[in-house]
């Protein structure tokens, strides 16, 4: 309906409700046709520059699954595990994830590097292959160390009142103790800190009837070591990795050594690795151990880790690697990079992720490496004794990793490695908490080299723990 107005000359138009109603529908179905055709012009636009993730992403997933499902078969590498414990346990192998990890890591021998003031370089600078060949092993000159000779505590069976003793015969600090270790007190302990030119101490094999039984023949063999690599894997948790990116003049001059318990013997046979007639696997002399002293295996690791100057008594360096980890690299070249031209007895790996003991407690007890009151009563007595919460020593970052350890077999170094020993022994069994302690008493272990994180990543292909490690029944 229109209205004509005419009193002023103007003219204006009226609308209806109804018309009103109709031409607001209009201008929504407008809006909404522009706004999907603005939709439909974004995605062509996505179409056009992305295409070729829409093909990629999908391709790669499948070729994820398919690789899970059929590209690694646990008998398809010598090097990848499936089986963990003893035949009479239930088998398992690990994920799928774990094996892409391990088969990935194997046998790389490309180089790790780092930038240095802009310029790339590598983290562990070895001498020229051609010169590794002609290393020759330093000949053994006067000691200027303030020890001269260290006196191993030993005794008889009958005057131990150790491990073997009921717990209510027990005091607190004696109950880790036992046979092997003998029992070490604490004005033992405080003693066993002082550098002097004979030191006696505490240091494993305390009795013949204390655990860790060897054969003559296996020991006859360690006895001609001058220089060795060694591991260990107790429990059935780990594989044996072969060396790799050694040198023909290192073949011949270094032992590698494998120690190994029944467990393990038992689970690395059914993948297959069976020790030879001649006592080997590849490079590795395999060392299969007997009457382990502890029922907790990460204890039992840390004989062969700490205390390779009392199995191999002729030999003048060593370098320990942890089971998880594939050595890569020439062991002749490792000690003249990380000893020999740094002058030093003893070079460990700073830790990647802290600096202080006491944060390294904090994340111990939150991954449940270690129980909380075991660990309280170690930082209690550190901190009673004086130890200070810096994060640095002498300039040098406090916490170390210790997964690789070079280290020369002086009277120094094997004091060091005692003491550490019996620290491990008496408290928790993670030696990073204990490391910077031990070196914060022996005020006269100077000659160390906390190496850089990216150059114990040079060292060795990490593969991680494969299964979880048997604990004994004892």
């Amino acid at each position: 309906m229109f209205l004509n107005n005419t009193t002023n000359n103007h003219h204006t138009v009226s609308i209806s409700d109804d018309e009103t109603d109709e031409l607001g529908r209009m201008r929504v179905r407008a809006r909404r046709k522009r706004k999907k055709l603005g939709n439909r012009r974004l995605i062509r636009k996505l179409l056009v520059k992305y295409w070729m993730l829409l093909i990629i992403i999908p391709a790669a997933f499948l070729l994820f699954y398919e690789t899970t499902r059929i590209g690694l078969r646990p008998s398809a590498s010598n090097n990848i595990a499936t089986t963990s414990g003893n035949q009479d346990d239930d088998r398992s192998s690990p994920t799928l994830i774990e094996e892409i990890r391990v088969k990935t890591n194997l046998n790389r021998l490309d180089p790790t590097t780092h930038v240095v003031a802009g310029v790339r370089e590598r983290c562990l600078k070895l001498l020229p292959s051609e010169k590794l060949e002609q290393l020759e092993i330093p000949v053994e000159e006067e000691s200027s160390l303030p020890i001269r000779e260290i006196l191993y505590i030993s005794g008889n069976d009958a005057s131990f009142v150790g491990g073997n003793a009921t717990l209510s015969q027990l005091r607190a600090e004696d109950i880790r103790f036992n046979l092997f270790t003998g029992n070490q007190t604490f004005e033992e302990r405080d003693r066993s800190f002082e550098v002097k030119e004979t030191t006696t101490v505490h240091c494993g094999f305390y009795s013949m009837d204390g655990g860790f039984r060897i054969s003559d023949e296996d020991k006859s063999f360690m006895q001609g070591c001058k220089v060795v690599v060694s591991t260990c894997a107790f429990g059935g948790g780990d594989d044996l990795y072969q060396p790799i990116g050694m040198s023909q003049a290192s073949l011949k001059k270094v032992c590698y050594v494998a120690f190994w318990d029944e467990i393990t013997l038992k689970a690395q046979e059914l993948v297959g690795r069976r020790v030879g007639d001649n006592g080997f696997i590849g490079k590795w002399r395999v060392v299969v151990v007997q009457d382990l002293p502890f029922s907790d295996q990460r204890l039992n690791g840390k004989i062969p880790k700490m205390l390779t100057h009392r199995l191999f008594p002729q030999a003048k360096y060593s370098i320990w690697v942890d089971s998880k980890s594939q050595f890569r690299r020439d062991p002749l070249g490792v000690l003249e990079a990380l000893l020999w031209r740094t002058n030093s007895i003893l070079a460990i790996s700073e830790h990647g992720a802290r600096s202080s003991l006491y944060d390294e407690a904090k994340a111990v007890v939150k991954k449940n490496k270690a129980k909380p009151e075991e660990v309280e009563v170690q930082l209690n007595q550190y901190k009673k004794d004086g130890l200070p919460g810096d994060k640095r020593f002498n300039g040098k970052k406090a916490l170390c990793e210790a997964s690789v350890i070079v280290r020369k077999l002086t009277p120094l170094s094997n004091l060091l490695m005692c003491v550490w020993f019996n620290e491990v022994v008496r408290f928790t069994s993670r030696d990073q908490l204990s490391f910077p302690y031990v070196l914060w008493r022996l005020k006269a272990f100077k000659n160390i080299n906390t190496f850089p994180v990216c150059t114990r990543k040079d060292l060795v292909n990490s593969m991680g723990h494969i299964r979880k490690a048997k604990p004994l029944q004892k």
